[in-house]
């Protein structure tokens, strides 16, 4: 199953980049993260990892496989019949900068758990990037 939400920001790329990159500091402006642990060090960067915790989700252990400076990074968390892919994008408009979250879930158990956190992943996400427009065009 695949979710996205995507928001338009009247801030800098730069801006929405640097924020929405340094993972370490999200509980800071989203209530959907409860607490962040850098597995390593220095900005994230391929084959980084970041232990995420989230209010009625399993914690999860994120390793970044793309990274696309100041435009994209990718990050996969496996589990048993499951690898959720999460993407970050920021891209500059003539109407402001547009940041995406996407969310995919695939595997034996993928499509189910997909199913039965379905509103749970929309919410998680729309309120994620709602959240960074707020935090960044302040």
């Amino acid at each position: 199953m695949r979710f996205d939400h995507a928001v338009t920001i009247q801030a800098p790329a730069e801006r929405v980049w640097a924020v929405y990159s340094d993972v370490e500091r999200w509980p800071e402006w989203t209530p959907t993260i409860e607490s962040v642990e850098r597995l390593d060090e220095g900005r994230i960067h391929v084959g980084a990892r970041t232990r995420i915790r989230q209010p009625k989700l399993p914690v999860a252990v994120w390793e970044v496989t793309e990274l696309v400076e100041g435009e994209y990074f990718e990050w996969i968390s496996t589990g048993p019949g499951i690898k959720t892919t999460g993407g970050h994008r920021v891209i500059t408009t003539p109407e402001g900068t547009v940041a995406t979250a996407t969310v995919i879930q695939e595997g034996p158990i993928g499509w189910l758990f997909g199913t039965l956190y379905a509103g749970l992943t929309r919410r998680y996400i729309a309120t994620e990037t709602e959240k960074l427009k707020e935090f960044t065009e302040r």
